[in-house]
């Protein structure tokens, strides 16, 4: 399987978390986002950089991991009322706790908060099987000017 990150160029080289608390993750839990296309990728680091610094150099990396690798799930229906919301961090933290803190899975594959029916992929770099997880590939990456203009 394949998935997608954009990242600073100069943190391309390799799959490294940082531990800031997200929408799936508590302080100090070192996983790393994903997303299901390229599109959706780009369309995520726009909104959490609140369009700030998107003229700078990036990189696509193309993520892979075997299909056989065991992915958790949440679902839509697993989530509470208005999970989307920024200010809802809290609310969705605990779930990605859970799956982080268990050892059934090293994915865990979310909904996307910003394009209904797309999902995003989680990694949880301290699970044994993240040895699997490989970078496939580096492509050069420029957010559309246009794209800067609305943000």
């Amino acid at each position: 399987m394949e998935v997608y990150r954009i990242c600073l160029a100069k943190y391309a080289g390799a799959l490294v978390a940082s531990g800031y608390p997200a929408r799936w993750n508590r302080r100090g839990q070192l996983v790393i986002y994903t997303a299901g296309s390229r599109a959706l990728a780009c369309l995520e680091n726009v909104v959490h950089r609140s369009g700030e610094g998107l003229a700078d150099h990036f990189k696509v990396l193309r993520i892979t991991f075997p299909d056989d690798l065991a992915i958790e799930e949440l679902t839509l229906a697993e989530l509470p009322a208005d999970w989307q919301r920024p200010e809802n961090y809290a609310r969705c933290q605990p779930l990605g706790a859970a799956w982080y803190e268990g050892t059934r899975a090293a994915v865990l594959r979310v909904p996307s908060s910003i394009i209904a029916h797309e999902v995003n992929y989680v990694f949880n770099t301290r699970h044994p099987d993240f040895a699997q997880v490989r970078i496939a590939g580096r492509e050069d990456f420029a957010f559309d000017p246009r794209i800067k203009e609305l943000s």
